[in-house]
């Protein structure tokens, strides 16, 4: 669930629609060379909800419909650790053989105080309001020092890798628009080529060309505020980092972009239903995302052939999720009041991205998927107790 941008990002997954249940072992992935890779030792795990495809899938025919994305190369945008939808994302198109390329805001921004386990990762003390750090390093240094190995685990045991880790600020286009202040604030020191125009060109000189752009990110620096109390600032601010950072990004990633390739986002329910406490101009900015997404879908198609998308995701207990307060209590309702009652998984949300990229949806753009266990067609709560002489069937109830 993108509620501030504070992280949604990074890496992974090779996708395989039909699972296999033959005990047939994964071959590892075979990826092209790596400029910058993070290697540590593979950690086994048996949590898996897709299948890499073994290395005998080129002359033995599979059953299913076998999501390929073998020499194609992703650029993931708004990753910062292994716990939100960008990541989720990531690691699913690994799985499926893509190349991993990701943007990592150079500082994070939080609103109100981060949850305390991060604070232990970072060993750092943060005040209790808005604060920032360099997301980048604390990213790098996680991969190198093993951090995220557990969720680094792709279907066939081997590791995701990512080849290239790139500052980013996509709210700012180019280094014009940065204002001085910032150029000198000591979060970026160290840092440079981070605007949407300077870290295409850097892919550009670095691989040529991308086939997936997603964009992972979203800011509301006033999001706990209700909408009536919110600043212009505060709601310029949401709109420019969570949905025209979309058109940026966009703009200036195409002219990289190989013919037929696909861009998606992460979009909210609350672009079209009321979510009180989702504030701070947060909810228009994701309907102007969403609008933003049909009109790009035509503009995109028409001129480069590419395909644009967004997914609507239902809420998940991420570190970027929890600044917000109520996640926690929005997890609870779906489970109540969805079609499908059970936890939403990220990887559900990085699958659904793997098939949205990849040739198997080559007629879909302009497009607002749903992948919430079915909330968004909900009309009332049926936990109310108004309905409790209805016996509508719960958990595992026929």
């Amino acid at each position: 669930m993108c509620f501030i941008f504070c992280k949604e990002f990074l890496m992974t997954k090779a996708a395989y629609c039909g699972l296999r249940n033959d005990g047939t072992s994964w071959a590892r992935l075979t990826l092209q060379p790596f400029i910058r890779s993070f290697t540590s030792t593979p950690v086994k795990s048996d949590k898996f909800s897709t299948k890499a495809m073994s290395e005998t899938s080129e002359t033995k025919s599979s059953p299913g419909l076998p999501i390929d994305l073998r020499g194609k190369r992703a650029f993931i945008a708004g990753i910062a650790d292994d716990n939100g939808y960008g990541w989720a994302i990531a690691k699913s198109l690994a799985a499926a053989g893509a190349e991993i390329l990701v943007g990592t805001w150079v500082p994070v921004r939080y609103i109100s105080r981060p949850p305390s386990n991060f604070i232990a990762m970072c060993q750092c003390v943060y005040p209790d309001t808005v604060f920032s750090l360099q997301a980048l390093n604390i990213f790098e240094s996680s991969l190198r020092r093993g951090k995220f190995d557990a969720s680094r685990v792709l279907p066939d045991g081997s590791l995701m890798e990512i080849t290239k880790v790139y500052p980013l600020d996509a709210v700012y286009d180019t280094l014009e628009d940065v204002p001085e202040d910032v150029k000198a604030n000591k979060r970026y020191a160290g840092s440079s080529k981070w605007t949407v125009q300077e870290v295409a060109e850097s892919v550009k000189q670095d691989f040529g060309t991308i086939d997936i752009l997603v964009h992972s990110l979203a800011n509301g620096p006033e999001v706990t505020k209700p909408l009536l109390e919110t600043s212009r600032k505060g709601y310029l601010a949401a709109i420019s980092a969570s949905s025209y950072s979309y058109v940026s990004l966009l703009k200036h990633f195409i002219p990289i972009m190989n013919p037929g390739g696909a861009s998606i986002s992460l979009t909210y329910i609350a672009s079209e239903r009321i979510i009180p406490g989702y504030g701070g101009g947060m909810s228009s900015a994701k309907a102007a995302l969403e609008s933003d997404t049909r009109v790009l879908a035509f503009e995109a198609g028409r001129r480069h052939k590419i395909r644009v998308n967004t997914i609507s995701a239902g809420p998940l207990g991420s570190r970027a999720a929890k600044a917000i307060g109520f996640i926690d209590k929005m997890i609870d309702y779906s489970l109540a009041n969805a079609p499908l009652q059970k936890e939403l998984s990220a990887d559900e949300v990085g699958n659904t991205a793997a098939f949205l990229v990849s040739p198997l949806a080559s007629a879909i753009t302009g497009a607002v998927v749903y992948v919430d266990n079915g909330l968004n067609g909900m009309g009332v709560g049926v936990d109310s107790p108004i309905f409790g002489e209805l016996n509508i069937p719960k958990g595992n109830q026929s």
